[in-house]
């Protein structure tokens, strides 16, 4: 049950800072890219468990940023364990909240859920957190595969959240 997210206009709101940690989840974002853009999810061969459009949105970002005097960097995760974010072991929260020490906020790329596993992540850190892509609802989606090793995924519908009048979180924290 992936999340459909959006990507943002702009980057604006962004540039009140010096230095942003963009944290990407690679599943529901990196789906709703591929979707988006109607691109592969995977290319096994050429990409392996990384979906280009994903990827290519991170680093244009990242570039954007950039060029407007921020910097930036990214949380890369090696393991596949790490590529859900809503789901980081205890070990990779705590290498977040060293490594965010040195950063004035941090974007997560990735639902509402991703978003609270940063704070949760922080603990007594107090950083910006900024959700980098806006819920837009669940995705039911058919995964296709095609020769010679791509998943393709075709959206069958995507169920909408309903958003606060001004726009905020869709879900109540209880």
């Amino acid at each position: 049950m992936p999340v459909y997210l959006k990507e943002p206009d702009d980057v604006e709101k962004l540039m009140q800072f010096d230095k942003i940690l963009i944290i990407p989840c690679r599943f529901c974002p990196a789906a709703s890219c591929a979707i988006s853009k109607n691109e592969p999810y995977f290319e096994f061969h050429r990409h392996c468990l990384k979906t280009a459009a994903y990827e290519s949105y991170i680093e244009t970002m990242k570039a954007e940023l950039e060029a407007k005097g921020v910097k930036a960097d990214v949380f890369k995760s090696r393991w596949l364990h790490q590529f859900v974010v809503c789901m980081w072991t205890g070990r990779r929260r705590t290498k977040l909240r060293k490594r965010a020490e040195n950063y004035d906020a941090l974007v997560v790329l990735g639902c509402e859920a991703a978003v609270q596993t940063i704070i949760d992540s922080l603990d007594t850190l107090s950083i910006p957190v900024i959700q980098g892509m806006r819920t837009e609802g669940i995705m039911s989606i058919l995964p296709q595969y095609q020769w010679p090793g791509s998943i393709t995924l075709k959206l069958n519908s995507i169920t909408p959240l309903l958003h606060d009048a001004n726009g905020g979180e869709p879900w109540a924290h209880l």
